[in-house]
């Protein structure tokens, strides 16, 4: 491997770049009109225009990427998270026009991006699922009401394609099914190209709880530890951490270990998730879906246990065997990560779009900030509202809690409304300095999360 294209764009592009030039590959970026001036396009060796601002139009177009693979020279093409990281077909594409593709192979993806296929999967390799329906196609919505008896209210229509909180509605009663069921099914259809969805059901008191493996591609796989991610706004992660603070160490154990066990079922290769629903009364875990790609939250698993995913996909990629990297490996400490975004929480997460007119990041021992972002950048609407990952690492939790605030507390951003306030009103919070953090912790301590401004009253 001496060249690698990163098919994606800020932050992650960044990343990617930072562990190739470590490993003496040179990078090639590609970029989209909007990014011309971007902080990924910078810091690359070289860079390809690949179309118009639309993500249709650029970061979603294989040929334009394939094209700027060959007219580089790039024999590997890594895609990062979002976009095509997940698309089966791009994955076949990059390699059967030459390249490496740094990842899962296609049918990996492929069958993993199917949610009811993962969940056939998991069963069968003896990881606990959650009673659900099957498959019901678009048009085909007879027995829909005794389905959903079955698996029990309240429950969740998913679609089984799309991922990221995507295609996936909230039913707490009977009389509300058919009508989210057939809504869900014309937006995956628009979305993902497949209409297909199922009922799955639904945790009330609920913990989101995924472990991070990875897999040689030849039945061998490791854990590398589990990460909390419960607190969440539409379904998406806000922060991170690792160790999770609500689980039993038997719970703990036994999620690696079932983790583990599917990764290496289906011979999965590279980085991948596994994630899970921890019932926080019982403890119960269930299998939920699993993320064939590298994370945005790939660090706080880097800081615990002290390897470079993505350097680890690269080695792989390129034909080295990994498995000593992943033996005998220790969880270290305690890591959290808080995404920063440009978005206002007060008007529901809304995207903040805008230029930034002054931008200053700590800098310190244990303290990594993965950004895409410069002063003077222009965020814009067509993509991903995040602006920095914040990442921090100590002794204990209570040591990383005071870590983040103080490093979330040292950052300066102005010219966009963005999620810093809100940040560390979360770190403050007595809820989530108990641990207490589970899938509804917005919406249950909504209150004290977003007090009244001066001259307004609480509702």
């Amino acid at each position: 491997m001496r060249k690698l294209l990163i098919a994606n764009r800020g932050e992650i592009a960044v990343r990617i770049m930072r562990a190739a030039k470590s490993l003496g590959i040179a990078t090639v970026a590609v970029y989209s009109e909007a990014d011309a001036a971007a902080l990924h396009v910078a810091s690359a060796d070289e860079a390809v225009l690949i179309g118009p601002p639309r993500p249709a139009d650029s970061y979603l177009k294989v040929e334009a990427i394939l094209a700027a693979a060959r007219q580089t020279g790039a024999d590997a093409i890594h895609p990062g998270y979002g976009f095509l990281a997940e698309n089966a077909a791009f994955a076949a594409a990059v390699e059967d026009a030459g390249p490496v593709f740094v990842g899962p192979t296609a049918a990996q993806i492929a069958m993993m991006g199917d949610k009811a296929r993962a969940r056939d999967a998991a069963a069968a390799a003896g990881v606990p699922v959650l009673p659900a329906s099957a498959r019901l196609a678009p048009g085909g919505l007879e027995g829909l009401e005794a389905a959903g008896e079955a698996v029990g209210y309240p429950l969740l229509v998913k679609a089984v394609a799309g991922g990221g909180g995507i295609g996936m509605r909230l039913v707490a009663r009977p009389e509300d099914l058919r009508a989210a069921v057939e809504s869900l099914q014309s937006m995956a259809q628009r979305a993902f190209g497949d209409g297909t969805a199922y009922l799955e059901r639904y945790v009330a008191a609920a913990r989101h709880v995924e472990v991070q493996v990875f897999g040689l591609g030849d039945g061998r796989a490791a854990h590398l530890f589990e990460r909390e991610c419960s607190v969440q706004r539409r379904f998406q992660k806000i922060l991170e951490e690792s160790p999770s603070p609500g689980i039993t160490r038997d719970a703990r154990t036994a999620m690696q270990m079932a983790a583990q066990a599917l990764a290496a079922a289906v011979s999965y290769r590279s980085a991948g998730t596994i994630e899970f629903v921890v019932d926080d009364d019982t403890k119960e875990f269930f299998f939920l879906e699993m993320n064939t790609r590298i994370q945005v939250e790939h660090p706080v698993t880097e800081m615990v246990a002290g390897r470079d995913l993505v350097q680890l996909q690269l080695r792989l990629a390129r034909g080295e065997d990994c498995a000593p990297l992943l033996d005998g490996l220790v969880a270290r400490g305690h890591a959290i990560e808080c995404r920063l975004c440009a978005e206002n929480p007060e008007r529901m997460f809304l995207p903040s779009p805008g230029r930034i007119s002054r931008l200053s990041l700590p800098e310190g021992p244990d303290l990594r900030i993965d950004t895409g972002v410069r002063e003077g950048d222009t965020v814009s609407a067509f993509y991903d509202s995040l602006l920095a990952k914040v990442i921090v690492h100590a002794a204990d939790r209570n040591a990383a809690i005071e870590a983040m605030r103080a490093a979330l507390s040292a950052i300066t951003i102005e010219g966009i409304t963005t999620t810093l306030p809100f940040l560390i009103r979360l770190l403050d919070h007595p809820a989530f300095i108990d641990g207490r953090t589970l899938t509804g912790f917005i919406e249950t301590h909504r209150a004290t999360l977003f007090p009244p401004k001066t001259g307004e009253t609480a509702a």
